[in-house]
């Protein structure tokens, strides 16, 4: 994820001397980014620290970051599952420190990202992480942190479940007869042409659904089917309440 964000703010103009990159197997990143394979001695004044590991990773890669930090490092977060406290326990030294959950298509400029942050994040610094993130798609700031996990399963999952969707969509048609290379073709276009239309509509998506299904139509029929027992709602609300569920479980270590 971290990769697919910093190749968008690479497309919109970041200087690639600006960013290193923390990698130990120092595999180039981009051309002109510094890649190290080690921590740093220091970290310039200002810095904005990107923390893209694993979030089981964060003691070990906080116990050589954090002293090298200042009160004018910027931290951003996007490790799941890990709360705006146990980053603040971990880095004592940073005033700023902003939890962010993007989502795979901010590297096209299209996601979307969840912000939170708390009142020790001086207004300056969370107009600046809000300035970065705005490249990267909606950007949107989560007023409750305790419904980070359950925003992270919508969005940040979020696109995991509409690529199974694609796929079982194609593969639906070719279980009717479609040849499978033009049912791949035609759901994923199908699916992309849809969801401009619904992104670009001055109705909600359930309107124009109702108003693409013709009463006794072959639309309406499919949507019984789908509506029969909000069965398709169900499906979703358990889809996410899985994911929330880990990301809860994963904050309390388990």
């Amino acid at each position: 994820m971290a990769g697919q964000m910093l190749a968008r703010w690479l497309d919109c103009g970041l200087d690639p001397s600006r960013v290193t990159v923390l990698r130990p197997s120092g595999r180039a990143v981009a051309e002109g980014v510094a890649v190290l394979t080690d921590y740093p001695e220091k970290l310039e004044p200002g810095t904005t620290v990107l923390l893209g590991m694993k979030p089981y990773q964060l003691a070990d890669v906080a116990a050589r970051l954090a002293p090298l930090c200042r009160a004018d490092t910027a931290i951003l977060s996007i490790l799941a599952g890990t709360p705006l406290a146990s980053l603040r326990a971990q880095f004592p030294a940073p005033q700023s420190i902003v939890r962010a959950m993007p989502n795979l298509p901010v590297g096209l400029g299209e996601g979307v990202t969840a912000l939170f942050t708390d009142e020790a994040t001086p207004p300056e610094s969370r107009a600046q992480a809000g300035a970065l993130i705005e490249p990267l798609g909606l950007a949107e700031w989560i007023g409750d942190e305790a419904l980070f996990n359950a925003i992270t399963a919508l969005s940040g999952c979020g696109p995991a479940f509409l690529f199974r969707f694609v796929d079982a969509l194609a593969r639906a048609g070719e279980a009717i007869g479609i040849p499978v290379d033009q049912a791949a073709r035609m759901a994923l276009a199908t699916v992309q042409g849809s969801a401009n239309m619904a992104a670009r509509a001055r109705v909600s998506p359930a309107t124009l659904a109702d108003q693409v299904a013709s009463p006794g139509g072959m639309t309406r029929e499919g949507l019984n089917v789908l509506d029969a027992d909000e069965r398709l709602l169900t499906l979703l609300t358990d889809t996410l309440a899985a994911a929330r569920d880990r990301g809860e479980a994963m904050a309390r270590g388990a």
